[in-house]
């Protein structure tokens, strides 16, 4: 680690607590002015810290970091956690560490993503320090049919883990969105490498983007979009839902061979019973959602009495037709 980092993590061990610049600089063998340089780039990069006269520094008790280290601390298996402050985009990074041969179960967490995305390359709003922006690599043993499982499995995990953290109901929009009420808190986008060879998956990417504090919305978001806490977010509850997120994440993904994630899937998917406008593939039309097969299928009826079952497209969400 950097003294930059190596001092964040010293502060945040005593969060609350002052801890001195003479301590910090003899800790870890540098100078006073080494030690004060890298507090005033921590203070510039939003972490509030104070100086207190004759006592040292002090990192806010209510601050949110997020360490590798803390989140490893708090799982039950291993898992090659890397947390950075800026990336371009989380499933851009883990795709890097793939093609370099990275086991399963490495998982890159940001603190900002400057050209986060989602479905059909549109852009998730991801700006620092209010959000948690995962990626998680695995390496399938299943067929690929069952990839669309990885999402499924996803969105549950999101939403037991936020009901842990925030005692909050969240739901699933098919097939990949999280709200809370009538608003979206977490999207999820999953991508893919095929094997010509075997005809397999060489790995999957769950990429998970989750609005955990109140932040400024952009216009076009506002109204549609929330976070799973308000002004009022407790202190490392991104930490703790992150940890939170890969235990169920894990079991949710050693189950995808039995579908264990099915009934919560069906049971959290809020738009069974409610009129939709459907827009998959050429097909676009209103129509009632009846169920979720256990293929994670939609079944759908249209106007005209035709029903069908989707495995890929979109659903917005509309008022009930008689």
């Amino acid at each position: 680690m950097s003294i930059k980092e190596e001092i964040l993590k010293k502060l945040d061990e005593e969060k609350g607590n002052p801890v001195s610049g003479e301590e910090l600089a003899e800790q870890l063998g540098v100078s006073r002015n080494a030690v004060w340089k890298a507090v005033k780039v921590l203070r510039e990069e939003g972490y509030d810290i104070q100086a207190t006269t004759n006592k040292g520094y002090v990192l806010s008790s209510a601050s949110d970091v997020l360490t590798a280290e803390k989140i490893r601390s708090r799982l039950s298996f291993n898992c090659n956690v890397i947390v950075k402050k800026c990336v371009d985009s989380t499933n851009d990074e883990v795709k890097a560490l793939a093609a370099q041969g990275a086991p399963e179960w490495t998982v890159v967490i940001a603190e900002e993503q400057t050209k986060g995305r989602g479905r059909n390359q549109r852009s998730f709003f991801s700006p620092r320090g209010t959000g948690l922006y995962m990626s998680v690599l695995f390496r399938p043993t299943f067929s690929s049919s069952e990839s669309l499982f990885v999402t499924t499995s996803a969105a549950v995990t999101v939403c037991e883990a936020i009901e842990k953290v925030s005692g909050k109901t969240a739901q699933i929009k098919w097939v990949n969105d999280v709200f809370l009420g009538e608003k979206k808190a977490c999207g999820i986008l999953t991508e893919a490498s095929f094997s010509v060879e075997n005809n397999g998956m060489e790995y999957v990417i769950a990429g998970i983007g989750i609005n955990v504090k109140e932040g400024a919305f952009p216009k076009e978001l506002q109204g549609i979009a929330t976070s799973v806490f308000g002004k009022d977010c407790p202190s490392d509850a991104r930490t703790d839902l992150a940890a939170t997120l890969l235990e169920r994440l894990k079991f949710y993904y050693d189950g995808i061979p039995s579908r264990s994630f099915y009934p919560q899937y069906e049971k959290r998917c809020f738009i069974i019973g409610r009129e939709v406008i459907v827009c998959s593939g050429k097909t676009t039309g209103k129509a009632i959602v009846e169920g979720i097969d256990e293929n994670c299928f939609l079944k759908v009826r249209f106007e005209d009495g035709t029903e069908r079952l989707l495995s890929s497209g979109e659903v917005s969400l509309r008022p009930i037709f008689n």
